[in-house]
């Protein structure tokens, strides 16, 4: 090293990989973030999930430049003697200061204006049908009405969650209550921990949330192995139970998205009765029990319990839409075990996402997450951008024979049910030891 700076090897940096010992580097500076871990505002989860390793492309995808300030009350005063930057990660870096330079993460437009106007306006429709109308149409219409309201308050609350949508901070947050908590019933809270997880281990079986769906679904024979999920802090079981599940996935996918925001509301209410800290706890708590007031009230005005019944199960369907989007943009792409090195960040985004293809006048139909992989390069990126850099990020992926997928969403279905049945088959051959007979065949053949 030159001069008088204190160097250490990558390989003694990942010794302080845990709580209380944590230390990441950063363009080669080493930082001691153990104290900050818990008042971290995307969570600790994002910081224990890189400890011991370079960070500096996540850094960069999820700070913005004035944030660059902080560290230094973080510096250890040691270098990486090994410190190296592959030409991948050179041009994604340079990309992404050019992108500051044109105001691109600064452009929002007038997406969020436009959103919750239309949430204001499905909404008083909602209330309308069911307090207005006696006619089981128009409470069938007005179950559909708040699936949608509940799609586009869920795209909302994603993008508040990645940036600033609204003037000021607390204007923001009030964004995330509204549109979050109190609309949609889903915790803002619940959503940062695993999502922050998620965009930091695109696509790693046993450090992304997204992927660990055992025993309803499994997109990798790894799974089989009942691997440790270190999101969770558990071995995900793949028992009996999990194989009969699995072995019939491809078959169950479309049924179970019709009913997986029930599993999310499990979700929330197990995190914000955890013992386990998060910010604003009481603030999350509020908002839950304002859904769980209005919602219930809105379905006991509905004259009889057939029609309550239609209308949950609709509202509940018609948000499969986006649960089926959340899975089609990567469970038939690349998977890994393990984490991502600063280094190979942009190559792991790559493969672990797919993108929908549409015209741009669906882009509110998708929420701008029909550009998975460049969102997830700059999830700060605000949703009206994504379209315009898209070309670039193939040019860069092209430049570097990284892989580029973009599908129409009838073949991303169709590459996720593949993907599906071919793990299925593989688990059925594990369950199966007796002789298969010509209904067995036919169930396979058609399977």
């Amino acid at each position: 090293m030159e001069g008088d700076k204190k160097g250490i090897t990558s390989e003694e940096l990942k010794q302080h990989n845990k709580a209380g010992d944590l230390w990441i580097s950063i363009q080669g500076k080493v930082y001691d973030v153990s104290d900050w871990a818990n008042e971290h505002p995307g969570g600790d989860v994002a910081l224990l999930n890189q400890a011991g390793l370079d960070v500096t492309d996540a850094f960069i995808a999820y700070h913005p430049g004035t944030a660059w300030k902080y560290l230094d009350k973080f510096f250890t005063g040691y270098y990486l003697t090994d410190f190296k930057v592959s030409e991948t990660s050179k041009d994604y870096r340079k990309l992404a200061s050019e992108f500051a330079k044109l105001g691109l993460f600064e452009k929002k437009g007038h997406i969020t204006m436009y959103a919750l106007t239309s949430i204001v306006l499905m909404f008083c429709s909602v209330l309308y049908g069911v307090l207005c109308c006696q006619s089981v149409w128009a409470h069938l219409g007005s179950a559909v009405v708040l699936g949608f309201l509940w799609i586009q308050g869920a795209y909302i609350g994603h993008d508040s969650g990645h940036y600033q949508v609204m003037n000021t901070r607390g204007y923001n947050k009030l964004a995330q209550f509204l549109a979050g908590n109190s609309l949609t019933g889903i915790s803002i809270a619940w959503w940062k921990w695993t999502h922050n997880a998620h965009h930091l281990s695109c696509n790693s079986l046993d450090y992304d949330p997204d992927l660990q769906h055992i025993p309803v679904f499994a997109v990798n024979s790894i799974f089989f192995n009942s691997i440790k999920s270190y999101f969770y802090g558990r071995y995900l079981s793949f028992d009996p139970v999990a194989r009969f599940f699995v072995s019939y996935q491809h078959w169950t996918f479309y049924p179970v998205m019709c009913v997986a925001r029930v599993n999310l509301y499990i979700q929330t209410f197990l995190l914000l009765f955890s013992k386990r800290k998060f910010p604003d706890r009481a603030l999350n708590i509020l908002g839950i029990l304002i859904f769980w007031t209005w919602f219930p009230l809105l379905v006991s005005c509905i004259p009889n319990w057939p029609e309550r019944v239609m209308f949950v199960l609709t509202s509940f369907a018609v948000t499969a839409i986006q649960h089926v989007q959340f899975c089609l943009n990567h469970f038939a792409a690349d998977v890994y075990i393990g984490l991502p090195e600063g280094n190979d960040w942009f190559e792991k985004q790559t493969s672990g996402t797919l993108d929908i293809s549409c015209s741009s006048w669906m882009d509110w139909f998708y929420g701008g997450l029909q550009f998975q992989l460049e969102h997830h390069l700059f999830p700060r990126m605000p949703r009206s951008q994504l379209r315009r850099i898209s070309p670039v990020v193939q040019d860069l992926c092209k430049k570097h024979n990284l892989s580029y997928r973009s599908l129409s969403f009838w073949e991303a279905n169709v590459w996720t049910i593949r993907k599906l049945r071919n793990v299925a088959v593989q688990a059925r051959d594990l369950a199966n030891p007796v002789p298969k007979n010509m209904m067995w065949e036919a169930v396979n053949t058609l399977g």
